[in-house]
């Protein structure tokens, strides 16, 4: 009867959801915009991540957030909890590189005597995030060990704190952050199916800077302000060749290497307009060694057709306009030519391939 109770709750649950994401989708507007006053964007793709939360804000079931380092998912996991109307608070862990022992005592917590040192009774951050949520962050680094404790309070919705042989139930609603291709790190064997299905029941991909490029300009300003009023500084303006070079950068460490590069910046910055010659991007990338960097575009294999100019021509005005996203200014500057002489060359592909 409870398993039939359980189930019927579940599926209005479902119900329920698919009507407020449909809803959302449909009106494509925000009921709490303010929810996500944290997260600074523009982006439609970030729009849609923000409609699928709040329709899935008021559940009860975990929330998988992935994406790459640096993108933010911690601020939107603030956002969700908000937007939950716990009365508790957001309790956060980052679970990479704890060991069993550690990861039980974080979690659970443990009673006075428990094991040598155990001088007095330790609540764990489960029982801290009661009425609230417990944000597991880099789940997919989680050892083994750890992975089966944290299904079996999933399932069975109780733990143990160590020393004790009393229950306690779990009351807090559970998200988890990942920078990792968990279904990759299922086929090694190294993070279990059976908890991945346990915890992707609402799952949000945060798409990654060098996707949303429209966001690059509006946080570089943002950042840039920060830093100017953290150094008692005035707030440079910058010039257009500064934008292009943003623009066309891939950004691997996404809003936090943005964010290093704006205060970086400022810092180095002695009056005039800020162009690309004070941007040392490169130099924070993923802890790239730039006095050993091959500048060298291309690499043709010895046994391959050498592409004709006219080809290269192409390619090169087709991956300027991808690094620009399609802002034909900005790729012309990316490529040194005139916007003119691109517009030109563009018509002239058009023409041909009609």
């Amino acid at each position: 009867m409870l398993e039939g109770i359980k189930r019927a709750i579940q599926l209005q649950e479902i119900k329920r959801e698919n009507q407020e994401l449909r809803h959302r989708v449909l009106s494509r507007r925000l009921d709490s915009p303010e929810a996500f006053a944290n997260i600074l964007t523009q982006s439609r793709s970030m729009a849609s991540v923000f409609q699928y939360l709040e329709s899935v804000a008021k559940s009860s079931q975990p929330v998988m957030i992935c994406g790459e380092s640096g993108t933010g998912k911690e601020l939107i996991a603030r956002a969700v909890h908000t937007l939950s109307g716990r009365q508790g608070k957001l309790v956060t862990v980052n679970v990479a590189g704890l060991d069993d022992h550690i990861f039980n005592d974080t979690l659970f917590g443990h009673r006075k005597g428990a094991f040598t040192g155990a001088d007095q009774e330790r609540r764990g951050l489960v029982e801290e995030a009661s009425g609230g949520t417990l944000f597991l962050d880099e789940i997919g680094d989680l050892s083994p060990s750890s992975q089966v404790k944290l299904l079996r309070l999933l399932q069975e919705g109780e733990f143990y704190p160590m020393g004790s042989d009393r229950p306690k139930r779990l009351q807090a609603r559970i998200f988890v952050a990942t920078h990792q291709d968990l279904a990759e790190r299922q086929r090694d064997g190294a993070f279990r199916r059976d908890l991945y299905y346990r915890l992707c029941t609402h799952q949000v991909l945060i798409p990654p800077l060098r996707a949303r490029r429209e966001d690059i300009r509006l946080l570089f300003t943002f950042f840039a302000e920060q830093a100017a009023d953290d150094m008692g500084k005035p707030l440079p303006e910058f010039s257009p060749d500064l934008w292009a070079a943003l623009q066309a950068y891939e950004f691997p460490g996404n809003v936090r290497e943005l964010r290093a590069i704006a205060f970086d910046s400022v810092s180095r910055h002695h009056g005039g307009a800020m162009t690309r010659q004070d941007l040392h991007l490169f130099s924070h990338a993923q802890g790239a060694d730039t006095s050993s960097q091959d500048n060298t575009l291309v690499h043709f294999a010895p046994d391959n057709r050498l592409p004709t100019l006219a080809e290269i021509d192409d390619l090169l005005i087709a991956e300027a306009m991808h690094r620009a996203d399609h802002n034909q200014s900005i790729a012309a500057r990316i490529l040194g030519i005139s916007q003119p002489a691109l517009s030109k060359r563009l018509k002239r592909q058009r023409e041909l391939e009609s």
